[in-house]
């Protein structure tokens, strides 16, 4: 939504004309809208307390309701607990620890996430706030990219729409994928009430297709550690296309149906790591890589299987 100050609007306060009825209709809505950062002043965000300030004649005033993050009152996180593995000008590179949302989700709306680590990291340095360019499952742990102005967010969610992007998994599943390497192809469809990924009819007009490239890095007793390659980024994917055949991830607590019967394997989370990201500067076009090394908790269960095997 987006109007001009008009000559008969010269000098009002910001926090009423918002809630004139024509625009939002009440000063609360005008409070949170301002408060949640939805507001802003000739492109340039008016906070909480900017309610107050007094508008001139051919001002631009843009409410953004759909805002990433802005869904709610945030509570402060620490900005300081943010994995950074690199930042420049354009975007910065994070490595999200396992239980932690990438970005707010409307159905988890007190849930902390990287994206509200970001907005604190980015205003100690008087930035913007962190734009999205892709996501990764909350219990998922490894990389994770936010550009810093919108022509960065294009050119990278560009080359993730492209599939021009490295994007390497490791994963310990149940069970060893014969042959040792290989390409999974699927057809999938997201259920939207359910929330899950499912497979379907390979005319399906409402799926897509996924497909990745695995490898088996290592076997155990019972499971393997295997490296995955994404040719395609649906959600879920690598967790449902193991399902289908057999090696759930371990840890698995979502794609778990099926006639499989695994031994349980203690682990806490879905055994899957983003490690490596290789994708083209947004504006240099600089071949970049990057990798995060596997977390505490999956080293630990990959030396426990090792011990038992």
């Amino acid at each position: 939504m987006d109007w001009i100050v008009t000559t008969a609007e010269h000098g009002a306060r910001l926090d009423k004309f918002l809630a004139a009825r024509e625009r939002l209709g009440s000063r609360r809505r005008a409070s949170v809208a301002l408060d949640r950062g939805k507001v802003f002043v000739n492109a340039v965000e008016a906070g909480a307390g900017a309610g107050s300030n007094k508008l001139s004649t051919g001002d631009r005033i843009r409410v953004w309701m759909d805002r990433p993050g802005s869904s709610r009152r945030r509570t402060p996180t620490r900005s300081g607990d943010l994995r950074i593995v690199f930042e420049d000008d354009a975007f910065i590179v994070i490595d999200k620890p396992a239980g932690l949302l990438a970005v707010p989700l409307e159905r988890k709306l007190e849930e902390p996430s990287v994206f509200d680590q970001l907005v604190e990291h980015f205003r100690s340095h008087g930035k913007r706030k962190p734009l999205t360019v892709h996501r990764i499952d909350r219990d998922t742990s490894g990389l994770v990219v936010f550009a810093k102005y919108a022509a960065a967010q294009a050119a990278l969610k560009d080359q993730f729409k492209r599939h021009d992007v490295e994007r390497v998994y490791r994963a310990v599943v149940y069970g060893c994928p014969d042959p040792a390497s290989g390409t999974w192809k699927d057809r999938l469809v997201w259920d939207q009430r359910a929330l899950i990924q499912k497979e379907t009819h390979p005319r399906d007009p409402k799926g897509k297709d996924a497909v990745c490239r695995y490898e088996v890095l290592e076997r155990f007793g019972g499971a393997s550690l295997i490296e995955v390659r994404l040719d395609t980024g649906k959600r879920n994917q690598i967790r449902l296309q193991a399902r289908l055949r057999g090696h759930t991830l371990v840890g698995e607590r979502r794609y778990v149906y099926g006639p499989d019967t695994l031994r349980p394997i203690e682990f806490g989370r879905q055994a899957l790591h983003a490690y490596r990201l290789a994708f083209a500067h947004p504006d240099s076009g600089e071949s970049l890589r990057f990798e995060a090394p596997i977390p505490a908790d999956l080293t630990s269960l990959i030396t426990r299987l090792r011990a038992s095997s």
